[in-house]
């Protein structure tokens, strides 16, 4: 996908760059692989603000998306790309040789008419799918299970790209290297498709104003600066002022600050995505 730009006309469309959408389908794809999306404003069942800054936006329907790929031996033709608002990455439907119609993650370098098989093994080519323990090393993937027929976990995004770099010493488990530079292990018999995730220019987009992010569903954000003492740790002072100390957020904790700890997964991370030389790093 490109990038589009416009002519300065106005101050904010100087710096507009939006996707090119120009190879995505027109027309709405099938309604039987949607369903209602109610829209939470962030709030949890209890009616309590748990993402704050949400609200608003435009009404979305929620794309039904293959992510097990256990449709084994069963080819299925790429009719189209979809565009999806619930994620960064664009969608492709595949017609199944029995009928059967779903949504994939568009891998980059597919394109309307191929010819996409899963499988235990298969061959390797961009939007096929097979255990990653059959999968030669070197080679970049996405749509990763963490556990056996869970459904895709890792690299999901726009331009995610994991790079296998083989068994381990007990054969049991594969390790993988993460687009954030984390090596961990996933068992074996985890389903992964060939390819990076198409859409990668993502990362250059600029909405340009604010009513395309009230669009996406966020709602203004006020600096801590600009509030009473009381309000926030970074509030109150004559006139701008400086915070003077290390930057919290309004709850009163140190921004940067870890927040993972599960002790569950710990035993799967090889590396950690953190350097030494960085703040608070794993030791």
């Amino acid at each position: 996908m490109a990038v589009r730009n416009f002519k300065p006309t106005t101050a904010s469309r100087r710096g507009t760059r939006l996707g090119d959408r120009s190879d995505l389908e027109k027309a709405k794809g099938p309604r039987g692989l949607t369903v209602a999306k109610k829209q939470r404003s962030g709030r949890n069942n209890m009616g309590k603000i748990t993402v704050r800054h949400r609200g608003g936006g435009f009404k979305r329907r929620v794309r039904i998306v293959d992510f097990k790929r256990d449709k084994f031996g069963v080819p299925g033709k790429v009719e189209g790309f979809y565009f999806d608002p619930n994620r960064t990455a664009h969608l492709a439907l595949l017609q199944y040789s029995d009928g059967e119609r779903r949504y994939i993650i568009a891998p980059k370098g597919i394109k309307v008419g191929d010819t996409l098989v899963s499988g235990e093994k298969t061959d390797i080519l961009p939007g096929n799918a097979m255990m990653v323990k059959h999968i030669p090393s070197g080679t970049i993937v996405h749509c990763v299970e963490n556990t056996p027929k869970k459904g895709a976990t890792f690299g999901r995004s726009a331009g995610g790209a994991i790079v296998v770099q083989g068994p381990d010493t007990t054969g049991k488990y594969v390790q993988l290297k993460m687009p954030s530079g984390e090596v961990r292990l996933v068992y074996g018999e985890c389903m992964a498709t060939i390819g990076l995730v198409g859409n990668e220019d993502k990362v250059n987009v600029k909405l340009g104003k604010a009513g395309r992010k009230r669009n996406l569903g966020w709602r203004p954000t006020v600096r801590g600066m600009a509030m009473h003492a009381v309000q926030h740790p970074h509030g109150g002072g004559e006139g701008k002022g400086v915070i003077g100390r290390h930057a919290k957020d309004i709850w009163g904790h140190r921004i940067g600050t870890r927040t993972r700890h599960n002790s569950m997964t710990e035993k799967f991370i090889i590396k950690t995505r953190r350097t030494k030389n960085r703040p608070f790093a794993k030791k």
